[in-house]
């Protein structure tokens, strides 16, 4: 009599296949699945610190505007945004480095030299050359960024972006 314990030659393949077809699905799905997820993992710390010119090309007592891009990553998309100012050199140390986007609507600010003030074009809004509302309707000052000098080169330091900066 024979045992009944026994599998069958076909039924010994179909296992096997169906074990070794799971374990390469495995084995191969494990990366796929890490390359879907890995950007959502991912976090940035958006501040960095810019360099954005040699200190002695920034003359004393007059603003000297100045630009950068930052690019950004979010999951697969990748934003790049350029950024500008204008850096205030007081003295041989001292520093005022200012954001050249105006607080009412974000347009560029421009020095203009004959008026000593920087003026939006957008809705006619004046700042002082530190930055303080002189009229229009911008809020607020110029947002200032924090700055140092390293080796020569004078670097400020970019903040991550707030949430009340984002437009929806």
């Amino acid at each position: 009599m024979a045992s009944s314990n026994r599998i069958s030659r076909r039924n010994f393949v179909a296992l096997m296949s169906a074990a070794l077809g799971s374990i390469m699905g495995v084995v191969m799905g494990i990366p796929i699945v890490g390359y879907l997820i890995d950007p959502a993992l991912k976090t940035e710390s958006g501040e960095a610190w810019i360099p954005i010119g040699l200190l002695e090309d920034f003359p004393i007592g007059t603003p000297k505007s100045f630009s950068f891009t930052r690019s950004h990553v979010n999951g697969w998309e990748k934003t790049v945004n350029s950024y500008g100012g204008f850096v205030v050199r007081k003295s041989e140390t001292q520093l005022l480095v200012l954001s050249s986007r105006c607080t009412h609507l974000s347009c560029s600010v421009n020095w203009e030299e004959a008026r000593n003030e920087y003026v939006c074009p957008c809705h006619n809004a004046q700042f002082s050359m530190e930055g303080e509302v002189l009229g229009g309707p911008p809020p607020y000052p110029l947002d200032r960024y924090e700055a140092n000098v390293e080796d020569g080169t004078i670097m400020i330091r970019f903040p991550a972006v707030r949430f009340d900066e984002v437009e929806g």
